[in-house]
This record gives structure tokens, sequence and C-alpha cells, in this order.
């Protein structure tokens, strides 16, 4: 498999760190200094994975970066880094396409732990398989940590999974409604691994950020020489999902052409490859996800009406982990299981502190920002129970602006003693913010506004925000 990076970010010792760690564990790697270099190099260039700060110094974030590299190649991996804890962000980033994110300061282990899960997870989708893994009530089986799923005990959990045990044995095709993280795509498995298409291919395919002529080539395939760069006869998606399932998520961004496409796929159930002339028969069920109101969409004019008619048999909503708090504490079990095997470690469970922050939290990235806080807290401990100290500052934070809001809400402030040393920290600190966003957060211009080198601005924001 090839294990080629294209690093992006305008730290320039950030690149020569990274380079120098991915090239001693058998990656072949490559940087650039700027967004648009970036994305030269990345033309120029047969990168399977992007790893790419979120703020860059030439008027491109991460974001644009991602797009421009999902409209050249929608296959390659895009990893997002982020000094900032902005879950927003992140959430933000994955919903335009990104694979995950990853927050500073980097943990060798924990970069070394994403790309390799990324790869594997490209591995399954090149060589399509029968995903065995079964959906199970039973108590015994959701802790196990073979087990795929996890199903809840929280009233819209079961709620949740009612409605799918009820449409799972049918053809009818669904539409998954839910925010980012909420799990369509392992509620898409259980519909299929439920059906008697069980044993058949489960095919998913992102269409987020997929261009016109790109998503008719991943749906429908192409003959060599269909259009410029088609050096090959390529199956499309829905070729892949004969007999089986097809999974179409973030359906509403595709464009009104392929939209018409797909809605004479579904009607006729056979279709041309680009380029084509011979009609292919297929039979799929079709399941879709969108974190957008589809009816809104149609009558915006954004979604054919016909189209969502077609695929409206039956709706099911994924209820945000947030309204599922009984849940919280068995996902929390759950990832730490699967995490402890996946880096041979035996962390105990967790300290009550941390589980009452969990259940307290918001959860905007809901699961899959559950996951990632309980894999990085598992890789930062070196054993016995996770405590606070391993959260991420955007919970912490939460947690104490929360409660400090309850104190004021309740009771009279009392005048408190200031301490000039911590007065003086934090005003060198809004200053230091102050001049970076004033360069667009370029690390280089802003330690040379501020008389200091880079290190020095890296370890005083880092030094402030450990204080937090």
């Amino acid at each position: 498999m090839n294990k080629s990076i294209l690093i992006i970010d305008d730290d320039a010792d950030m690149c020569i760190l990274l380079t120098r760690f991915l090239t001693k564990n058998g990656y072949t790697v490559d940087f650039a200094h700027s967004g648009n270099k970036g994305i030269e190099k990345f033309k120029a260039g047969n990168f399977e994975i992007v790893l790419c700060d979120y703020r860059l110094g030439d008027k491109k974030d991460g974001k644009d970066i991602l797009l421009e590299i999902k409209q050249h190649n929608p296959q390659t991996i895009v990893l997002i880094i982020t000094g900032y804890s902005d879950i927003k962000t992140a959430v933000d980033v994955i919903k335009a396409g990104a694979y995950d994110y990853i927050t500073k300061p980097l943990i060798p282990d924990e970069v070394l732990n994403v790309l390799s899960a990324a790869l594997n997870q490209q591995a399954d989708y090149e060589t399509p398989t029968t995903d065995n893994a079964a959906f199970n009530n039973g108590s015994k089986k959701n802790s196990s940590t073979n087990a795929e799923f996890l199903v809840g005990q929280a009233a819209a959990t079961k709620a949740l999974y009612n409605q799918i045990e009820i449409v799972a044995p049918t053809n009818y095709s669904i539409i998954l409604n839910g925010e980012s993280g909420t799990g369509k795509e392992v509620i898409a498995k259980t519909i299929h691994q439920l059906s008697s298409r069980k044993g058949r291919p489960f095919i998913a395919m992102d269409c987020g950020t997929l261009s016109k002529e790109l998503a008719g080539s991943e749906l429908f395939g192409h003959i060599k020489g269909a259009f410029t760069g088609a050096i090959n006869d390529k199956e499309g998606h829905f070729e892949l999902a004969n007999n089986g399932t097809l999974f179409l998520d973030e359906v509403a961004n595709l464009s009104p052409e392929i939209q018409a496409s797909l809605l004479r796929v579904i009607q006729e159930r056979k279709f041309k490859r680009i380029g084509g002339t011979k009609e292919i028969e297929v039979n799929v069920r079709i399941i879709v996800a969108t974190n957008e109101n589809l009816q809104d969409a149609y009558r915006n004019g954004k979604f054919r009406e016909d189209l969502y008619h077609r695929f409206n048999e039956f709706s099911i909503d994924l209820p945000p982990l947030r309204s599922r708090k009984e849940d919280i504490p068995l996902f929390a079990n759950f990832f730490l299981q699967k995490t402890n095997k996946e880096l041979n470690k035996n962390i105990e469970g967790f300290e009550d502190d941390v589980m009452k922050m969990f259940t307290s939290y918001s959860w905007p990235g809901n699961l899959r920002e559950f996951r990632n806080v309980i894999r990085r807290s598992v890789l930062m401990n070196n054993g016995g129970k996770i405590s606070t100290s391993t959260l991420p500052n955007e919970i912490t934070g939460f947690i104490n602006q929360k409660s400090m809001g309850a104190v004021i809400e309740t009771e009279v402030v009392k005048p408190v003693s200031l301490d000039l040393k911590d007065t003086a920290s934090k005003a060198e600190y809004e200053a230091i913010m102050k001049v970076l966003k004033e360069v667009n957060f370029n690390k280089t211009k802003a330690a040379e506004l501020l008389h200091i080198d880079r290190k020095t601005l890296y370890n005083k924001i880092k030094s402030f925000e450990d204080a937090q």
C-alpha cells in the first residue's frame, strides 16, 4: 500500500519534525509551507494522505485545502491539524470530507494511530468484504471489543433500534437524518446486517465533496477513454453494491444532473457507465444520510422533490448524544475497551469526576468526538484510571464555564484577590492572540511582531493553556 504523505503547514519546524518522525516509521513524506504550494505539490505528486494545519498564512485555511484536494482526488485521506481545540471547526471539516482531526500539541503515537486507522479503512473500501459484525441487544455481546456496534439503554436509543428492527427486513429505501458524528454509517450497516441482503456487499460513498464529473464516475463507473484521466474501465458503486446495500452519505450535496441520473437508475434499475453504451441491470437497496433537512432542501430548490420521495419510503432520525445521557457511560467503556485493545494498554476505567464531565458536556461532535476523546486520553495515560488531566480543553473549559455560570446565577459574587503574576500572564496571552489574529495566525509573522522567536511563542501559548 502506498504510504506517501504530504504535510501542509506554515510552521517550518513542525514540518521538519513530522517529516523526520514519519520517515522513521516507514512513510514517504514531502511538505509545503503554504496552502497554494501544498496544492501545487499535491497535483504534481501521488500522495495517499494529506496532513494539513487548519490555520495557514496565505489566506487559505485547512477547509479550503481539503475541498481543493477532494475535487482533484476524492479518495485522498485528509487529516486536519488544529491547535485551538475547536471542536466546531473539527466537525465542520469532517462534514466537508476530512477523515479525522488531530489537536496540538501533537502526540507522536496518536499521529501514527490515526494514520494507521485511515489507511486500514481505505483498504477495506478498496476491497469490499462481507461485514460479519452482528447487531445484538444482549449486554454480553455489546460489552465485547470484537463487536462493532453498541446498543445503548436510553429511551431515545431504544426507540431508534425499534425502528431499525421494523424496517431492516424490508427492501424500503431509507433516509437517515442526524447531526454529524451520530453514527449514520453504523446504523446503515446495522440495517444491512438485519436484512436479507446480509452477506452481500455493503458499499458506502461520501457525496459531500464530489464534483459532478467525479460523482458520476464514482456512482456509475466509466469506460476507458470516457474523459481525460479515464485510463481504464472502472466499476461504479452501483455495480459494486449489486444485490447488496448502497449507502450515500451527505446526499444533498449531489448536483442536479447527478440527482436526475440517480432518479432514472432507481426507477429503471439499470444504467450505463459514463462513455458506455451497454445497459447494466442492478438490484440495490439504497440508504441515504444527511445532516440537513431534505424537505427544506427540495422546497428551496436544492434537491429534487421526486428523488426525495423515492428515497423517503422510510425515514429515521438519529438522536444526538446529548439526548442519550444514559448511554454515555456505556459508550465510554465501549470505546475504552476497543482503545485498550488497539493500543495494547490496560486502562482500568474512569475517575468519577471524568464521568460527571462526560454526562454534563454537550458533545457537539457526538459519538465521533466521544471516541476521539477516549482514544487520546488512553494514549496519554500510563496506567490506572483516566483522570481529568488527560481531557481536552474544550471539555474541561466547557464544564468550568458552565459551573461558573451557575455560581453567578445563584450566588452573590464575592470580591476575589488578584494575583499580579496571573494578571500579567493573562494580559500577555491576550496580546499574543491579538497579534496572531491580525496576521491570520501566521506564527512566523506573529513572532517577528512580538520580537520573540517561534519557540518562545509556542512555549508561552502552551504554558497558558496548561494553566487552564
